[in-house]
């Protein structure tokens, strides 16, 4: 049985869209500041670090370890989990685990980005590495 599972397109702007157009490509975009150095997810103009508007977009290797979850057994929808992912580049992010034995899931274990596909651009979830 097939992945039946139908996400909802995400809702783009023109602070988004470059984000949304590499993801099409499969790639996972962070933004750095160039001010700072800081990189940070979600994509945005201002550094949440130093209020800069001095960022650049930078392709995120998609890689992380999870940093927390929570694994919620009962749903109209069925057994699911989100957590935290720390990136390899550094920012955190809140995010769905998917194609993976949600039971088997560690605080640390590694992960990858995986994308699931919607009406518009895919979107993007972690599974384990």
């Amino acid at each position: 049985m097939g992945d039946a599972k139908k996400y909802p397109a995400p809702v783009t702007s023109a602070e988004t869209a470059p984000f949304w157009d590499a993801a099409k490509q499969g790639k996972f975009m962070i933004k750095r500041c160039t001010a700072c150095g800081e990189a940070h997810y979600f994509p945005r103009a201002i550094c949440p670090f130093c209020f800069s508007d001095k960022t650049v977009w930078e392709e995120s290797s998609g890689e992380g370890t999870i940093y927390t979850y929570s694994l919620m057994r009962k749903s109209p929808t069925g057994p699911y989990a989100i957590g935290y992912v720390t990136l390899k580049e550094g920012p955190s992010l809140q995010t769905n685990f998917v194609d993976c034995d949600l039971t088997t899931l560690k605080i640390g274990q590694r992960v990858k980005v995986v994308w699931k596909s919607t009406d518009g651009a895919p979107l993007p979830f972690f599974t384990p590495v």
